[in-house]
């Protein structure tokens, strides 16, 4: 399974970090060693909206051969999203079968067309600029509605990661994986949410 993270100047880290963390523990715990993934970006260099910089794997490359994209979110999407070259990139992910985002991270999926006619999540913050762009925007901190999958405001990136991990590789690896990470709210088992 190849896994995509996108990242891009202005998002919040934690977005980030907050779901690699989990999702790559699939591999570092020898649940999935063939488990592989790649950091993209539009930019060479990107810096998160406090100052932090990443060097991303890929520059400005297809998204041809991923499984599963992750996209975080931050302030910098209610502009990204209205942004014509990153987001003729950006679009490029529709090869991807799985898309996931956390946050803020939604905005793009919704300005690239894909939330239409699916449910969906974001921060509290911007519900209002999700709302038309897809069919239904809910509360709940994962929603999974298939092919794609949003999580609510910024630490719900764990809880993203550790669902994700559930689809992957079932739930005693997601609870083998949130003890390890000692996220006590992650142990409870949920039910996903499809739609």
């Amino acid at each position: 399974m190849r896994v995509a993270f996108v990242i891009f100047d202005g998002m919040t880290a934690l977005d980030f970090v907050g779901v690699y963390d989990p999702v790559t523990r699939l591999r570092s715990m020898g649940i999935l060693p063939d488990f592989s993934w790649s950091i993209r970006a539009w930019t060479e260099t990107v810096t998160d909206d406090r100052g932090l910089r990443i060097v991303p794997d890929s520059v400005a490359e297809s998204f041809e051969g991923f499984d599963v994209v992750i996209v975080p979110g931050g302030f910098s999407t209610r502009t990204l999203r209205h942004d014509s070259a990153f987001m003729a990139w950006f679009r490029g992910i529709e090869v991807v079968p799985l898309k996931a985002s956390v946050c803020t991270g939604s905005l793009l999926l919704g300005a690239a067309g894909w939330l239409r006619d699916k449910p969906a999540t974001t921060h509290p913050s911007a519900i209002d600029d999700l709302a038309n762009d897809c069919r239904e925007v809910r509360s709940e901190r994962v929603v999974d509605a298939g092919d794609i999958i949003t999580s609510g405001g910024v630490t719900a990136a764990i809880d993203l990661g550790l669902h994700l991990v559930r689809r992957f590789a079932g739930e005693a690896a997601r609870l083998r994986i949130a003890e390890q990470m000692d996220y006590r709210n992650g142990i409870t088992p949920e039910a996903p949410d499809r739609g």
